[in-house]
């Protein structure tokens, strides 16, 4: 299955992992760890459009930027980060909690493939044949922020188990940052809390740049070019938040067949994103 594995004593182990409080003795490897900075960033299963918007941007232009970003190719906010980062040409590298030839979810096998061709790796502490236990995830945790110079939350529950990996990377004296989100809202209770209790509020990638010291230039974007007046008023009402087709329909009085023609054609020009469950907004 080309697994590699490397210990800890190699000289390819990764230097971030061996000053951590219980590193590895080894990582069984799919792919290359990239030579790249990395920053990871973690939520919940279940985000809200919100936390996709705000999560999918970020692992995006982190990757623009020059980042590895890291995260455990779990459903929600994880596979949104892996595929972001993807998307926009970056590498990214996946910590599972079981052995590489267990993928979980199964329903990730393709975006596991996807990452290692894209330049990226798939990585375990555990060997093949070890099922994906719930009690190996906190413990890989440790893993995601022992790799990373920073750990990001973006969304997630007051008991979520991306929590864990924030614990871990102050453990590690790695940096904790969160997006602060609706405090009506339980997705953003973890967020909010992580704030409340010192981590640094984040809202871009422009912000992540500055606490760790790098500038970017190709953070610097330019908005979409509309097209009509309709596309206009599409972009100004995607650029604040995201938007079902219904919410359009309503907002912008564009009966429901034209707003579908002008939508598909905006998505297959970039300018805006389908986040799933009929949710748009802007790239």
């Amino acid at each position: 299955m080309n697994i590699q594995y490397i210990k800890y004593n190699s000289n390819t182990f990764p230097n971030s992992l061996r000053d951590i409080a219980s590193p590895p003795k080894g990582l069984f490897v799919k792919g290359k760890i990239p030579e790249l900075p990395m920053v990871a960033i973690v939520g919940t299963r279940k985000p809200t459009s919100y936390g996709q918007q705000v999560t999918f941007r970020l692992a995006s232009d982190l990757a623009k930027a020059g980042f590895c970003i890291v995260s455990g190719m779990a459903l929600g906010i994880d596979t949104l980060v892996h595929q972001a980062t993807l998307e926009a040409g970056g590498s990214t590298v996946a910590v599972l909690g079981c052995g590489l030839d267990q993928p979980y979810p199964r329903c990730n096998t393709g975006l596991s493939e996807a990452i290692i061709k894209s330049g990226g790796a798939v990585i375990s502490e555990y060997p093949s044949g070890t099922e994906p236990y719930k009690s190996n995830f906190p413990a890989r945790n440790r893993i995601i922020a022992g790799l990373s110079m920073a750990v990001i939350v973006t969304e997630a529950d007051a008991s979520s188990g991306s929590l864990i990996t924030a614990n871990f990377a102050l453990q590690a004296n790695r940096m904790v940052m969160a997006v602060p989100g609706n405090i009506s809202s339980p997705r953003s209770a973890g967020p909010n809390n992580l704030i409340r209790n010192g981590a640094y509020l984040v809202t871009d990638a422009a912000n992540v740049l500055a606490l760790l010291g790098f500038i970017s230039p190709k953070l610097v974007k330019k908005k979409p070019r509309a097209d009509s007046k309709q596309e206009a008023m599409i972009l100004e009402l995607l650029s604040k938040q995201s938007l079902t087709s219904q919410q359009l329909i309503d907002l912008t009085k564009i009966d429901a067949i034209s707003l579908a023609s002008i939508i598909s054609l905006m998505e297959i020009t970039g300018k805006i994103r389908n986040l799933g469950a009929g949710s748009w907004v802007q790239t």
